[in-house]
């Protein structure tokens, strides 16, 4: 009778001991992503940084530049990566300029990129800390569908080949899109964007859906250029906007006409 209430108590309990154990660390994610190894979490807490911007296959972009020229390293991420319902606590980094922040006469005239030849998935996710895609290329589609970014989302100059998801994510801090052009349908559908949210200069070739998504900070979209396929229903501005010299189908076009375009 002892034995198996034992054992009872321990399967009670397993589940317990699962949890307090998926911890992972973000040195071990990156020695999978080195070994060109797919990676897939599920559930997990990822410690530390998870930097992708030296891995071994880093090479210098332009071996001919100059001596004052910044050097451009690229490290490519060759294997698929996906994350689901897993927290980051610390930065995720594709991007990395090591000059920010720094005297410029002390400048390494350095930057560090990662692109992603495989999917690239990070699901109902929590970023705790930065998450810098900033240049990055995903030749695959690209999804961050219901996650939240606690700190700014960095995507400037990101280059989409396929789809991009950002479907019911959650933007706390800045969410940084300009001068990213989607060639597929973009999706923000259900997106809260609880600071400024930056699309100047963002091109929509295939259109985008912004139903039910809300902005709560300034929703900067000067510049941007639209297909025909917009969808404004029901997305909510709480804060200021600009709409300035947006073009559709390179006709200039205001908010109020994107929004009834959409009904």
């Amino acid at each position: 009778m002892k034995k198996h209430l034992h054992l009872l108590l321990a399967l009670l309990f397993l589940p317990l001991l699962t949890i307090a154990q998926n911890k992972v660390a973000a040195s071990e994610i990156i020695a999978k992503i080195n070994r060109g190894e797919a990676v897939n979490y599920k559930n997990a807490e990822i410690t530390g940084n998870l930097d992708m911007t030296k891995l071994q296959n880093m090479k210098l972009k332009n071996e001919k530049a100059g001596k004052n020229d910044t050097k451009e390293y690229i490290s490519t991420v060759t294997a698929p990566i996906v994350f689901e319902n897993c927290t980051f606590k610390g930065d995720v980094l594709a991007y990395f300029n090591p000059d920010n922040g720094v005297n410029v006469m002390k400048s390494s005239n350095e930057v560090y990129n990662t692109d992603f030849e495989k999917e690239v998935r990070f699901e109902n996710c929590t970023f705790e800390e930065d998450a810098a895609f900033k240049y990055s290329q995903f030749e695959e589609n690209v999804s961050f569908a219901g996650s939240r970014f606690n700190d700014e989302a960095l995507f400037k100059y990101s280059k989409f080949r396929k789809g991009a998801d950002f479907s019911k994510t959650v933007f706390t801090d800045d969410a940084n899109f300009k001068y990213v052009t989607f060639p597929v349908a973009a999706n923000f559908r259900g997106a809260t964007f609880k600071d400024d949210a930056d699309f100047k200069y963002a091109k929509f070739e295939k259109g985008v859906n912004l139903q039910q998504a809300t902005f709560n900070g300034l929703a900067n979209f000067k510049y941007a250029k639209f297909s025909e396929s917009v969808n404004f229903k029901n997305t909510s501005f709480n804060g200021s906007t600009d709409f300035k010299y947006t073009k559709l189908n390179n006709q200039s076009v205001t908010l109020s006409a994107l929004q009834q375009k959409s009904r």
